[in-house]
């Protein structure tokens, strides 16, 4: 039997563990946090729509017309007139014949990469997907590779050895901790040729990047060669739930074989009506997804003006790379008492030796204060040694690092990528 209280101070030795933070205002730019006014940097709420009035004022009226929950199942009773609403819009929104609702993205990647997959079959999954992805694969019956992050070489070969067992390739569309966007048109083009599905995890990408906020595959115009959309409706629609996108064929059979949608109650009424209010308030007004882009790269231009290492991000996701898990957390615990809310991000969510504050704009920040925030980041980075006062300025851009081969590049949690045999 384990002994829990030396596992806890095991995790609290290495820097590795972890408690809750009381936020006790609703999701804004700036949030009270355990009693303290803070600058909110770490949040997925990437619009600003969590505390919306008409985001709000929808779930109010859905909870009294239909009630604070669906009951069931969707295959039981819990399909209500909401659900299918909103999955409509989804569809339409993301370009698609048809979509269907999940209880979390969590929730959506497992049951979809479960079911779509089979014995004797390889899943293709970049090293720096999401847990969702990792657990999905570990749930299907065939095999994983995995290949180096974004490394469409190394995805070729392993597709090549996998020969016609080749089944899916799943990757995140913008990666949730590193905010670089996902080598897209070259995934498809080794999907069509390999004749397996892609399947694009669009969690980080939806209401922030692409066309009107439609995401990774829509700003990489390979819309029609992506097999299956994940998305979320908890990050920029800032709501909760989830859904996948795609063929009417694919979410008629995932009605019928993904577990987490057969067995998990439908998502409550006042949760959908707010997230169709937030996908109408995202397609017509789009300025919004402009705004995010503009606050992030006014974001990754302070923060590399204090000399602070943003890796290649693209995105609103901004990681503020450190190196070790106890150096990350005293620079969040520094940035708070100058209040700045940037949370540490340590393994086994990112590789051991890239802990890193993970830092998000939002849309609905002031340009002001993100380089406010950034300059005391800086500062805190600087008390604890972590960067020099003379590196204050714009460092020239550098090669991006080779990824090492062995098991420091990837997750703790995260398998080998296996060396496929050559198909018979």
């Amino acid at each position: 039997m384990l002994d829990l209280g030396q596992r806890l101070e095991a995790l609290r030795d290495s820097g590795h563990h972890r408690r809750l933070r009381f936020v006790e205002t609703p999701q804004g730019p700036e949030v009270t946090l355990d009693g303290e006014p803070v600058l909110l940097l770490c949040s997925n709420n990437y619009l600003g729509l969590a505390d919306h009035s008409a985001v709000r004022e929808a779930a109010a009226e859905a909870a009294m017309k239909w009630g604070t929950g669906a009951g069931a199942s969707r295959l039981i009773s819990g399909t209500m007139a909401p659900h299918s609403e909103l999955e409509r819009r989804l569809a339409e929104f993301k370009g698609t014949d048809s979509a269907l609702l999940f209880g979390s993205g969590y929730l959506a990647n497992t049951g979809a990469i479960a079911a779509l997959v089979g014995r004797g079959e390889v899943i293709f999954s970049d090293e720096l997907n999401h847990a969702s992805v990792i657990d999905g694969c570990r749930l299907a019956r065939a095999e994983t590779f995995v290949y180096r992050h974004a490394d469409v070489e190394h995805l070729r070969w392993g597709m090549r050895r996998a020969g016609d067992r080749a089944a899916l390739i799943v990757t995140d569309g913008v990666f949730s901790m590193d905010g670089d966007v996902a080598p897209l048109p070259e995934l498809a083009e080794l999907a069509q040729r390999h004749r397996c599905r892609l399947l694009v995890d669009e969690a980080h990408g939806t209401g922030c990047i692409g066309p009107g906020g439609r995401g990774a595959v829509a700003a990489a115009g390979v819309g029609d060669e992506v097999d299956v959309i994940v998305g979320t409706l908890g990050k920029a629609l800032g709501g909760y739930g989830a859904y996948v996108c795609g063929s009417a064929q694919l979410t008629e059979y995932l009605l019928n074989t993904a577990r987490p949608f057969i067995f998990s109650t439908a998502l409550p009424p006042p949760v959908v009506a707010a997230a169709s209010a937030a996908l109408e308030l995202l397609v017509e007004r789009p300025k919004r997804v402009d705004k995010l882009a503009q606050n992030a790269s006014a974001l990754r231009d302070a923060l590399a003006a204090e000399g602070l290492d943003v890796s290649d991000s693209r995105t609103q996701i901004l990681p503020v790379m450190v190196g070790g898990a106890k150096r990350a957390v005293a620079l969040c615990e520094a940035a708070l008492e100058r209040g700045v809310f940037a949370q540490a991000i340590r393994p086994p969510t990112v590789p051991e030796g890239t802990s890193r504050l993970r830092l998000t704009a939002i849309a609905t920040h002031k340009v002001g204060e993100l380089r406010r925030a950034a300059k005391l980041i800086g500062d805190a980075a600087r008390e604890l040694g972590l960067i020099r006062d003379h590196s204050r300025h714009r460092p020239a851009p550098g090669p991006r690092p080779a990824i090492p081969d062995r098991d420091e590049s990837r997750p703790r949690d995260e398998p080998e990528p296996q060396q496929l045999p050559r198909a018979a």
